[in-house]
């Protein structure tokens, strides 16, 4: 009689067959279903070949899996127990989707025969997901190719991927022995992969099939554009350098957002939002949008406008950023034949060094306001630094204030733009942290709401991986953002506080005490520049308090400083 398929074989299989695919950390938060899972990957881990990270918090699992892909440029995956465990994933899956990351989710399921009996955990999770990850069902007796097949299709895919695993009958077999539950693959070079596998150790094993580079867009069927028009360059979130290179080959403005990975060089104007509200604008008569521009109205309102030659550029999570839908859309990075005359840039150019130097004189210097403390982080992001800003005012604050950094120094700086939420930024920052271990400094720029939305993102249980961290929270007590929107008029003032402020007065050094986080309170210029040079040796917090209720009347400021520019 043939051997019965074991919980524990399917489990060893799946986890084979991803590290075959390149997979080194893999995500636990721990559960009974998916305790074969467990076993195996704490075997694995003693053993050195996978790096198994393990979170309480399924929400915050997701997001952790989703940083250290953004910071390790491989597939990770995630392991959840059955029930609601699988859905806290969603919002880490949606933004994987959106941004194109590599996330596998390893849901353990209960078997087919049990759904829609109400056992106990028992759901329909296979493709819960539904149009952001693509499921493979996997039942116990699944074969090796048929395992191989749906793991390497997820290695390979555009975003994330759900295996759904239904484990049946005895989780756990009689032995005991956690060495028996691991053994490395050796396959020969695998063909299905690409990818030669020797006996090396797992970390140096070479996965180039799967690595995540940066978008390349091949020119091969590049169009060539022709000089003349007045052009913008407008790179957004992980337009990657093919951005910066256009633009300077063409001679162009470069409108490029901090986590674009082209806001570098002679061509990148800090200042480029607010001179979007100037005569400027009027005179653009192309635009090439290269990445996911999703930080300002006038730059929407730019890129939507059917007045203009608009040019979008596909990405690398496959969407073309085309809101007014007005582009004509391009697979591949536009190339120049030459380089247009200078006074173009020069004109941009001269505007914008005018209005950086009048926004920096009327900083305040007597304590930190949300624009100093990201100009100050702005200078900490030297070379080899990995900094994740948050969504909300952060990264718009760091958009305004951070000079375009100098090129060759291989800054990587980040955050989830996909959807732009707040959720899961810690558990992010922390994997992209976990992801990068050669930089020579980690920083996280996030706000006081999106630090208290994934304060569970701290919880590290005991002898877990806890990299060289800063986090930086601007603490304002609430939502800056909404004053800075319709919201923000006088109009609503009534419900302006409860409904979009949502002042909160949390205690955020209890809050970090109670998770064993380091933490420290600045209120100075001059502390805040040196805590942002250190070099921790572990994760640790800074509170920096700024105010808030003058945001109104300072982007109204900014504006005007704009308009009062001799162009």
């Amino acid at each position: 009689m043939a051997e019965r398929p074991t919980a524990a074989r399917l489990a060893q299989l799946l986890l084979g067959q991803l590290w075959v695919a390149g997979v080194r950390d893999v995500v636990l938060s721990p559960g009974s279903r998916s305790a074969p899972l467990a076993l195996a990957l704490h075997a694995a881990d003693r053993l050195g070949d996978l790096r198994l990270h393990v979170r309480v918090d399924e929400r915050s699992a997701g997001f952790l899996a989703l940083g250290l892909a953004i910071g390790s440029r491989r597939p990770v995956a995630v392991v959840t127990t059955s029930g609601t465990a699988v859905g806290n994933l969603l919002p880490a899956v949606m933004e994987a989707h959106h941004s194109g990351h590599r996330v596998i989710v390893l849901s353990a399921d209960r078997p087919n025969r049990l759904r829609g009996t109400g056992a106990n955990q028992t759901t329909w999770q296979a493709g819960i997901f539904g149009t952001f990850a693509p499921c493979h069902d996997l039942v116990q007796a699944a074969s090796e190719d048929e395992v191989a097949e749906a793991v390497r299709e997820a290695a390979l895919a555009t975003g994330p991927t759900q295996l759904n695993v239904q484990f049946d009958g005895d989780l756990l077999p009689a032995s005991a022995e956690l060495d028996t539950w691991w053994t490395r693959p050796t396959p020969s070079p695998n063909a299905a992969f690409g990818v030669e596998l020797t006996g090396a150790p797992a970390r140096s094993v070479p996965t180039a099939a799967f690595e995540q580079r940066t978008p390349a867009y091949p020119a091969l069927d590049a169009e060539v554009l022709p000089n003349g028009p007045r052009t913008v360059v407008v790179a957004g979130d992980d337009a990657g350098p093919a951005a910066r290179l256009l633009a300077e080959a063409g001679n162009w403005p470069l409108l490029a957002e901090p986590t674009s990975g082209a806001r570098i060089g002679a061509h990148a104007l800090r200042t480029y939002r607010l001179l979007l509200g100037t005569a400027l604008r009027d005179e653009i008569e192309r635009v090439v949008v290269v990445g996911h521009p999703t930080l300002s109205r006038p730059v929407t309102g730019l890129i939507s406008d059917p007045g203009r030659e608009v040019l979008a550029v596909r990405a690398r999570s496959g969407i073309v950023t085309d809101p007014g839908r007005v582009a004509r859309h391009l697979e591949a990075v536009p190339t120049v034949a030459a380089p247009d005359p200078a006074d173009w840039i020069e004109r941009w150019r001269a505007a914008d060094q005018e209005l950086s130097a009048r926004i920096d004189a009327q900083l305040d210097e007597s304590r930190p306001t949300a624009f100093s403390l990201a100009k100050l982080v702005a200078e900490a992001v030297t070379a080899r630094t990995t900094l994740v800003v948050g969504s909300s005012s952060p990264v718009r604050d760091l958009d305004l204030m951070a000079e375009p950094w100098p090129a060759h120094e291989h800054r990587f700086v980040v955050g989830n733009r996909g959807l732009a939420g707040i959720d899961g930024m810690i558990s992010t920052a922390i994997g992209v942290a976990l992801g990068r271990p050669h930089a020579e400094r980690s920083l996280a720029l996030i706000g006081d709401l999106t630090f208290l939305h994934d304060s569970n993102g701290l919880l590290l249980p005991r002898g877990e991986h806890r990299p060289p961290l800063t986090i930086v929270v601007a603490s304002d007590d609430g939502g800056s953002i909404f004053a800075t929107l319709e919201q923000g008029d006088n109009r609503y003032a009534m419900a302006f506080e409860r409904v979009f402020a949502t002042p909160h007065g949390t205690d955020i050094e209890m809050l970090c005490r109670a998770r064993h986080a380091p933490y420290e309170r600045i209120t100075d210029l001059a502390r805040l520049a040196d805590a942002l040079a250190e070099r921790p040796a572990g994760l640790r917090v800074l509170e920096v308090p700024v105010p808030r209720h003058q945001r109104q009347s300072e982007s109204d400021r900014l504006r005007q400083l704009a308009l009062s520019l001799p162009l």
